[in-house]
């Protein structure tokens, strides 16, 4: 059975730094042919994407991000890490990750593409 646990979420002060990780688990083998991504929403709005990794390792990251944040994975431990740096309050949101089937992410990160989802980390910033 396919499953993603996000941990790492909290409360910090803007310009603070967090860790994201998302246990994966389940896939087996097909883990390595996986696209995988991190959302995050907040309450009456639609899920964000602010970043995917592919397969061969290749990043994409939401227009907001501006390098503020970087995702990477441990392919032995089957472990998605997100690590949010100069954190804004605008960056306070329920952050999920999700894989996708492929072995390429799509160009465009777009939550209804994503096939299996987390149930989620909270991220809030203080001002």
């Amino acid at each position: 059975q396919v499953q993603l646990v996000e941990s790492g979420g909290g409360s910090v002060q803007a310009g603070g730094s967090l860790k994201l990780s998302c246990v994966v688990s389940g896939y087996g083998s097909e883990y390595d042919s996986l696209c995988m991504g991190w959302f995050r929403q907040v309450p009456g709005k639609e899920r964000e994407g602010v970043a995917s990794i592919d397969r061969g390792g290749r990043v994409n990251y939401g227009d907001f991000v501006k390098g503020r944040f970087t995702i990477s994975k441990d392919n032995i431990k089957h472990v998605l890490y997100l690590q949010l740096n100069s954190l804004e309050p605008e960056d306070s949101a329920m952050y999920y990750c999700a894989t996708f089937r492929s072995y390429m992410c799509p160009a465009r990160l777009v939550a209804a593409v994503f096939q299996a989802w987390g149930q989620g980390t909270q991220v809030t910033v203080l001002s």
